[in-house]
């Protein structure tokens, strides 16, 4: 039985994804990731609408961005191992990493997600990826809005402010935020330099 079946054994599901998302999180102990996935669903909605991106697509993928909160970090790389994902040398280092590949795997497994552009956002939600389409970015932008940690975001007001001009513009205030700091991260993974230094050239920042 591999870490799946492990994770969806004596499960029923109900086919309402918000529904079965709340209750699997908080039967695995996750109630607040449960919380903070609504908040970004929120948030996605809201983002999808002002910019012209499917609002089913992004609420679905920013309620599931999460899911693979159930496994701990100290197991998500033996999980993406033995589920055949691809790691990087950077997301062996820093496993936490890996749970955006895991919640995609989860979401198109346990979830039965079939859609691949909803795939595609929960997949690069946290670091984002080179020619990233406008579901990813919305979703991307909606969990740093709505993010899990205590207190307002450093970057949210200007972030907002860069909402009024572009999607884009608010992108890279993030990206511009965590490069800034690349010498405190643990690893700078290659899909968000890659997402960095693409933004930069399209939105003529120098």
């Amino acid at each position: 039985m591999d870490v799946l079946e492990k994770l969806s054994e004596g499960w029923r599901w109900s086919g309402d994804v918000q529904a079965d998302m709340v209750a699997f999180l908080t039967d695995h102990g996750c109630s607040q990731t449960a919380r903070h996935s609504q908040q970004v669903a929120a948030e996605a909605k809201t983002l999808a609408r002002r910019f012209g991106a499917d609002e089913v697509k992004a609420e679905t993928a920013a309620w599931l961005h999460d899911i693979s909160a159930v496994i701990p970090v100290e197991h998500r790389l033996q999980a993406a191992l033995s589920l055949g994902l691809e790691v990087l040398p950077e997301e062996k280092h820093a496993p936490m990493i890996l749970q955006q590949k895991l919640s995609q795997r989860i979401a198109e497994t346990i979830f039965r997600i079939d859609d691949p552009p909803v795939l595609s956002a929960i997949e690069c939600h946290t670091t984002l990826k080179a020619d990233a389409s406008l579901l990813d970015k919305v979703v991307f932008v909606a969990d740093k809005i709505a993010w899990d940690q205590e207190g307002e975001p450093p970057y949210l007001g200007e972030l907002l402010l860069a909402l009024d001009q572009s999607l884009d513009r608010a992108v890279w205030v993030y990206l511009g935020y965590l490069w800034r700091r690349r010498e405190n991260l643990s690893v700078i993974h290659p899909w968000f330099r890659e997402a960095y230094e693409q933004m930069g050239e399209s939105i003529n920042i120098k």
